[in-house]
């Protein structure tokens, strides 16, 4: 079989593409000019009435308008790499290959963009979310890489095992046919091969599952264990809040990278420490689970009772379930755990966690002393609320709008601390396919071969960048609110 190109029967694409490129790239450097020594309105008038009129546009809003058209082109252009690659397969190329590879994806995400548009009036923020052009791309990247790891860990992308090497496949180009491939092998390594012979796109697919379990979990974790702590900080001030502000600041302290350094390394986790810290701080759901249902239902105590039993029961089995570990120094369960992460995930989770919780503390802590003195927090003193139901129910709810930014861009600096610790190669385990692992493997040939290293390395910028457009949507809306 012949290499694949990279839009094989799509080339017809490639000029059109290139030249929209081109001269976006050129519009966007004018808009800069326009910006900075143009007025950017166009001319005004006087109307009788003393009021004035524009008439016409300015340089800098027709360029602004040459820019989204050509946006416009541009995206288009891709999505028809995307659906004729879907539909032609390898045919059309590399492109074809891929696209074919993830039609689960393809149509996930239309299906839910297409619903969430439909009913965007009756879903609050989310919906308003659809309103707002960055929110809407930073969110289809995010749930892309999402549907990407969803899909991906239900077998139904992958086109080899991503740990298994091929013979005569070491630092394959893309688009290189598989040697000796057997009946079901799927016949190329769509990005090539890396230095142990391991298909670089399934390496690929397969490391976003990675990123996308930890970051958001370990940051949801680490929201619980700051809201925990931060809103009483705030809310009670004096003694307990310098106490707690002050173990912050001296985690703040240090380096982060040190920090994560130190606790990944091997000697470290030899000592335990990691998982006494887990057994700490995992600790805090269950608290802030009990706390938010109780303050909530305690005027009904039948169902007080069932809400705290069908949410703690589960929670707290998987939380003995999590801090369990044979051959470590917490072993609870012996031969009864069936739960055993990858070696690493439950050392780079606690890390994370333990890292970004004074942050949200103090962010929490801080829309506290704001928000408390505001009139219907009095209202609810005044009604007899108690102290957790005023912080649950009056306070963290009105915080909500910098609190979600927030979390969306904390999501986007956890996966760049996971890519960095997986470069160094700490906490996961060195075959493992994370994007961080995959980037310093292919680094070390770079100079030679491209392949290996680009494809995990623009995949962790597009999901950080889809973050950070997400949060600037979300930012925009709250504060339409």
């Amino acid at each position: 079989m012949e290499p694949l190109t990279w839009a094989g029967s799509l080339s017809f694409l490639n000029w059109p593409f290139l030249a929209i490129g081109v001269v976006m790239i050129a519009v966007f450097l004018l808009s800069f000019v326009t910006a900075a020594f143009g007025s950017g309105n166009g001319g005004v008038t006087m109307n009788a009435d003393g009021t004035t009129s524009a008439i016409g546009a300015g340089p800098a809003e027709l360029v602004n308008k040459a820019l989204v058209a050509l946006l416009g082109l541009f995206v288009l252009v891709l999505l028809a790499y995307a659906v004729l690659g879907a539909l032609m397969g390898t045919s059309a190329g590399i492109i074809g290959g891929i696209s074919r590879q993830l039609i689960p994806v393809w149509i996930a995400l239309i299906v839910l963009l297409s619903v969430s548009s439909i009913y965007k009036r009756k879903l609050g923020l989310y919906g308003k979310l659809f309103d707002s052009m960055i929110g809407v791309i930073g969110f289809s990247i995010v749930m892309f890489w999402v549907f990407v790891a969803l899909f991906g860990a239900l077998d139904m992308i992958f086109t080899h095992d991503p740990l298994v090497q091929v013979s005569g496949m070491k630092n394959k180009t893309p688009g290189t046919p598989l040697r000796g491939a057997e009946d079901g092998d799927y016949a190329y390594y769509l990005l090539g091969g890396d230095n142990l012979a391991r298909d670089i796109f399934s390496r690929v697919m397969k490391g976003a599952g990675i990123v996308i379990l930890i970051a958001p979990l370990a940051t949801l974790f680490a929201y619980m264990v700051g809201i925990t702590l931060g809103l009483p900080a705030g809310y009670y001030g004096g003694r307990f809040d310098t106490i707690l502000s002050f173990f912050a600041n001296l985690v703040l302290a240090f380096p982060v990278i040190l920090l994560f350094y130190l606790l990944v390394t091997p000697e470290i986790v030899e000592t335990g420490l990691p998982q006494f810290m887990a057994v700490v701080l995992f600790f805090f759901p269950l608290i802030f689970a009990a706390v938010l249902i109780h303050t909530r239902m305690k005027q009904q105590p039948k169902k007080n009772r069932i809400w705290l039993i069908c949410v703690l029961v589960p929670l707290t089995l998987l939380y003995v379930l999590t801090i369990n570990a044979p051959d470590s120094k917490i072993n609870l369960l012996g031969a009864l755990d069936t739960f055993n992460p990858a070696p690493g995930v439950l050392v780079v989770f606690v890390s994370v966690v333990f890292v970004n919780s004074p942050t949200v503390f103090r962010i929490v802590r801080g829309l506290t002393l704001d928000i408390k003195q505001r009139d219907y927090v009095a209202a609810a003193q005044t009604r007899g609320e108690g102290t957790w139901y005023i912080m649950l129910w009056e306070i963290l709810p009105n915080a909500r709008g910098p609190l979600i930014v927030d979390f969306c861009l904390r999501i986007g600096y956890t996966t760049i601390l996971l890519g960095t610790l997986g470069f160094f190669g700490l906490g996961l385990p060195p075959e493992s396919p994370d994007w961080g692992s995959t980037i310093n493997e292919g680094r070390k040939l770079l100079s030679i071969y491209l392949h290996p290293a680009l494809p995990p390395a623009l995949s962790l910028l597009s999901l950080v960048l889809g973050l950070n457009l997400l949060a600037d949507g979300l930012r925009e809306e709250s504060l339409r609110d």
